[in-house]
């Protein structure tokens, strides 16, 4: 941070009950630096309750996220200070970032910070929501005003980055990309997001299912039947997520022979060819095996379904 080009900051360094020495080497930078404030809890109170401390304690107009295992490079601030100077319409803006590690062991991790780095424009990001979280949490930086008017982080069996992301969205914050990389997201073995349960698969879904929810509810009309593309026995688990929140499903589509035909909690699994026509029928996706969400999409493009208003990806 101290490299950044941008010189009109404060850093607050949030500690939270550490151990191991961390707050000795802070208080040096501190004593050098009066941009540089210290918050120190006693026990370790988790992720949550550090970052609403730093929200509740910083001065700033906008509040960037960090990590400090991961590294901005010195013209992050910079640009997205300008960026959200120049667009008032947005709330948020991320940058393109670089995987720090070795993306032929943590291939899964380089796939998606390729999937994420492709999507720039809010539209797009909007669109692609409901797949992944779109953004690497500590490569951000966002209007403070937004947690005043839609609430900071909160704590619960979710990953409370996308929680946010999807809340604020909810809300009609525009979201949006840089194109230039100035984040690198170093993948070490000890990363939160590897480790806890918060961040696991279910827990994505379960976050992901209260908002594509309220989405159906208000944006789909009432008469369109609700087809859940994906009968394995991962898919229905995340989809019953949704189905859980009041959501009334016409049945699964699929393209496995062996489950077309099939009833699976009471709702029957169809080929895509069995799939009446757009004005009638609104699909949801949930496969995201690597290549097959692709093949979904142009499917159901060639079918007349447009993305958003005839089909959702969420897998």
């Amino acid at each position: 941070m101290l490299a950044q080009s941008f010189r009109d900051w404060e850093l607050l360094f949030i500690n939270d009950g550490s151990t191991d020495g961390t707050g000795v080497i802070a208080a040096q930078y501190a004593e050098k630096d009066s941009r540089i404030r210290i918050l120190t809890f006693s026990e370790n109170r988790g992720i949550v309750a550090a970052l609403n401390a730093g929200l509740s304690e910083a001065k700033g107009k906008y509040i960037a996220r960090m990590d400090a295992d991961d590294e901005s490079h010195a013209g992050r601030l910079q640009k997205q200070f300008v960026f959200l100077e120049e667009n008032p319409s947005t709330g948020l803006v991320s940058c393109k970032v670089l995987h720090g590690g070795d993306s032929n062991e943590q291939q899964g991790y380089a796939l998606y910070i390729d999937w994420i780095n492709r999507l720039q424009e809010p539209g797009a990001i909007f669109l692609q929501r409901f797949v992944e979280s779109p953004f690497a949490h500590p490569s951000v930086m966002f209007r403070k005003e937004l947690v005043d008017l839609f609430g900071g982080y909160r704590a619960g069996d979710f990953p409370e980055d996308y929680e946010l992301w999807l809340r604020w969205m909810d809300k009609g914050v525009r979201m949006a990309r840089l194109p230039d990389l100035l984040f690198t997201w170093n993948d070490l073995p000890a990363r939160l997001s590897r480790k806890d349960a918060r961040c696991s698969p279910d827990a994505f879904a379960r976050c992901k299912s209260v908002y594509l929810a309220a989405f159906l509810k208000t944006e789909i009309p009432p008469a369109k039947k609700i087809w859940l593309c994906g009968a394995g026995r991962i898919t229905r688990q995340r989809s019953s997520f949704l189905l859980g929140q009041g959501i009334n499903a016409a049945g699964y589509i699929d393209v496995d022979p062996g489950k077309i035909g099939k009833n699976f909690g009471g709702l029957p699994v169809i080929s895509l060819d069995q799939l009446g026509n757009p004005g009638e029928n609104f699909v949801i996706s949930y496969i995201g095996n690597r290549g097959a969400r692709e093949d979904i999409r142009a499917i159901l493009i060639s079918k007349g379904f447009t993305e958003g208003a005839g089909f959702i990806m969420a897998g």
